[in-house]
């Protein structure tokens, strides 16, 4: 007998009132408390697993009578191969849009060919290195000196983590096939915005952004995971990219 463990997948309500937690509780077998945190925010999010396919189309029945709007999701669509090289400068013309990246790598788009666009913030820990001189007492120095107190230079090398939140977003084709396009805030080449280009790469995002969605009118804009608190780690990028892209 095949075993496969399907995760399920539920759209979070506005504001589940308590009987509400408590019968989806019931059907996902979590404590109350745990289901309160499952169901909090906006963004959607793997509540349960089913130990096969039968099991979780009934769990995602339970679901759905309750007024959520909930999915099981297969194996192939969990491990979906999300673009591997992010564009670098882009090309706004009529009727497609240009994406290049660093490889040497092209990929044009026109107007209907954009389904979703996903605007989010990843906050990651980055080392900064920083030098700085000063003087320290030299006892070998101050010897050869016949006692007169002498000091050398010296560098001193210390490392700090700091944190670091750039937005990012991707845009999903309507074909299944096609890769689609990632864009990272501190990797673009914003010379595409001409006279609209600033000093600040925040600003110039949020112009891009702009951009793309006047270009692509038919895409579905998401910028939930930019409202919410940053998301911390590729994993949890990734995996909240797939179920916003799935419901």
């Amino acid at each position: 007998m095949d075993y496969a463990v399907v995760p399920i997948a539920v759209m979070p309500p506005p504001q589940p009132d308590e009987d509400l937690l408590k019968r989806v509780a019931a059907v996902i077998r979590k404590s109350l408390s745990h289901t309160r945190l499952l169901l909090a925010g906006e963004i959607p999010r793997i509540i349960a697993h089913a130990d096969s396919p039968p099991q979780a189309e009934t769990i995602v029945a339970d679901l759905g009578r309750l007024g959520l709007a909930a999915i099981a999701c297969s194996q192939a669509e969990m491990e979906r191969v999300p673009p591997t090289s992010p564009a670098q400068t882009l090309e706004f013309g009529r009727p497609a849009v240009l994406f290049r990246d660093n490889a040497g790598g092209e990929q044009r788009l026109a107007a209907g060919d954009v389904c979703l666009i996903i605007s989010g913030r990843l906050e990651s820990s980055v080392e900064v290195k920083t030098s700085r001189s000063r003087f320290k007492f030299s006892w070998g120095r101050t010897l050869l000196m016949g006692g007169i107190p002498t000091w050398k230079r010296v560098e001193e090398t210390t490392t700090e983590k700091s944190s670091q939140s750039q937005g990012f977003a991707r845009l999903y084709c309507r074909q299944a096939d096609a890769p689609g396009v990632e864009l990272w805030q501190h990797d673009l080449n914003y010379a595409c915005l001409g006279a609209e280009r600033a000093a600040a790469s925040v600003v110039n995002f949020a112009a891009l952004l702009r951009r793309l969605r006047e270009a692509f009118p038919e895409a579905v804009f998401d910028d939930r995971l930019a409202r919410s608190l940053p998301l911390t780690d590729w994993q949890e990028l990734e995996l909240s990219c797939r179920l916003i892209y799935l419901f």
